[in-house]
């Protein structure tokens, strides 16, 4: 299991509309801190299969999205449950780190 594209077409189905909870990576081609934090959010999906869902909105691609829930800097993610936002985490940041923050949630 890795993480999949979404787009602002598909984003509310595929996102909002989830049963679980659904890790969002807002980034960008050109942002290097998001090229590094791909293996690891895929690393994570893979480990949580069931758990948590991982997607990555490319915010060049897909603007819309991206202002609707105020990404102004990537790397950023934001896990939504039920539709609402329950988490945002700013920046690239180790695997230990990632996972400590999702903790709750990855429990849950």
């Amino acid at each position: 299991m890795t993480a999949h594209d979404v787009t602002d077409a598909d984003f509310d189905e595929v996102v909002l509309a989830a049963d679980g909870p659904v890790l969002v990576e807002f980034w960008a081609q050109w942002c290097g801190p998001c090229r590094m934090l791909s293996p690891i959010l895929d690393a994570i999906a893979a480990a949580h299969p069931g758990r948590l869902t991982v997607v990555k909105l490319n915010v060049d691609e897909n603007p819309a999205t991206a202002a609707r829930f105020q990404v102004l800097a990537v790397p950023a993610m934001k896990v939504f449950q039920g539709g609402e936002v329950v988490k945002s985490i700013l920046g690239a940041k180790p695997r230990p780190a990632l996972e400590h923050e999702l903790a709750g949630i990855l429990a849950a």
